[in-house]
């Protein structure tokens, strides 16, 4: 079983933890005899990004990361929080981002390039926030948490429009909005519910498993909804029929997270063993391809464009993919301890992540579509060249880092 909040409860804490800051090593705590071999390493990427400099046939993706660099890191600053942060999401047409923490509060911040503010908190839930989410228009904010409750708040004025207490038998673990009334909500023991918030009773409710369900996601025509699970298992339901459509195999491990990539095409599923299994959409029994992601547990995702994936989870360290053709682009950012969630923002500028060091911080990835764009599909990686061109966002001067990372 991986690391994730559910092995925290309301009084837990990390007091021997450290936050490293933005300009820090992410191996802080290393002797300093591990130091001093790692700035020796420094001064030898040094000297190959001064070899590399001088190829003729360096590509058009190293120039464009080295070019970035040399630009301001326009991003807000990290927001410090003094419990554990659950879950965030970003609202969908403003600067806003919701954070849900250990003790059952959701705190609203708006935020820019300058400073990040706290415009509300709500105190919903009696136990840890699972799962946060705004509807696609941003007018209703959903919340679930351990307490087994699933609460509608208007993100306006901060008022409750609707609360299911005792929703689920279990836990509640994940929650997706399909529009500003329904919603699907999975819990600990694998069971699956659709609600209308119109209506007191779902609109059903299916077992699919024995586990925990991990992540949901659904396609624009909200036919089919997959679910990703403890226990291995990857299960599509039929929305619209009220059924199971199908089961995977079952795999050697924990499936954490899921994306949608190539105009909704292929799903991308993570995994608690560092592995990436790739699906076409609608044959989810197996997977077509699979990619060794790191060789720590992917807790989460957050596709960036249609080819670019941003990654995260034990390690703490935010890695990105092109994954149509596989390349290891680089570390986008980093935290101090395991990373919980991953958000993109409503322009597509920032994402923000949420670590067991109890902060959250914001990068800059407006440079990914101008990368994507240039990846040329018969293009074959050179680690060589490709290790010391960390994107601009990351603050690790040691490229090699990143690649440490890979099994």
């Amino acid at each position: 079983m991986t690391l994730d909040f559910r092995d925290f409860d309301k009084d837990s804490s990390d007091d021997s933890s450290s936050d490293l800051g933005e300009d820090s090593d992410i191996n802080d705590d290393m002797s300093l005899s591990e130091r001093g071999e790692d700035e020796e390493d420094a001064g030898n990427n040094i000297n190959q990004e001064e070899n590399l400099d001088n190829c003729d046939d360096e590509d058009e993706v190293v120039k464009a990361i080295k070019a970035e660099k040399t630009k301001p890191r326009d991003h807000p600053p990290s927001i410090k929080c003094e419990d554990f942060i659950v879950d965030i999401s970003f609202h969908p047409n403003k600067n806003i981002i919701g954070l849900a923490n250990i003790v059952g509060d959701v705190l609203l911040y708006e935020y820019n390039n300058d400073e990040t503010k706290l415009i509300n908190t709500l105190e919903l839930h009696t136990k840890a926030c699972r799962d946060i989410e705004f509807d696609d228009e941003g007018l209703i904010m959903f919340t679930t948490a351990k307490d087994k409750a699933i609460m509608a708040t208007d993100v306006e004025t901060g008022k409750l429009k609707q609360c299911f207490e005792n929703a689920h038998e279990e836990p509640i673990y994940k929650l997706i909005s399909l529009d500003s009334n329904k919603i699907v909500t999975g819990d600990d023991c694998g069971t699956v519910k659709l609600w209308d918030m119109r209506k007191q009773n779902p609109i059903f409710s299916l077992k699919i498993g024995e586990d925990y369900i991990s992540d949901m996601i659904t396609n624009e025509a909200q036919k089919y909804l997959v679910c990703a699970g403890g226990d291995g298992m990857l299960t599509s339901i039929d929305l619209k029929g009220s059924k199971i459509y199908t089961s995977s195999e079952q795999y050697e491990s924990e499936l954490t997270c899921m994306g949608l990539f190539r105009s909704e095409s292929k799903l991308l599923v993570g995994s608690s063993v560092g592995k990436f299994y790739l699906f076409n959409w609608k044959e989810f029994g197996l997977h077509s391809d699979e990619y060794v992601g790191q060789k720590h547990s992917i807790q989460c995702m957050i596709p960036i464009t249609q080819n670019i994936v941003v990654s995260s989870g034990e390690d703490g360290i935010l890695r990105a993919a092109h994954m149509f053709p596989q390349r290891q682009l680089g570390i986008v950012g980093q935290h101090s301890l395991p990373v919980e969630a991953l958000d993109i923002s409503h322009d597509g500028q920032y994402i923000a992540s949420c670590s067991h060091d109890n902060d959250v911080k914001f990068w800059n990835i407006a440079y990914f579509e101008s990368i994507d764009t240039m990846i040329d599909v018969n293009h074959k990686q050179n680690k060589k060249k490709d290790m010391i061109n960390n994107l601009p966002s990351s603050n690790i001067k040691n490229a090699s880092d990143f690649f440490s990372g890979l099994a």
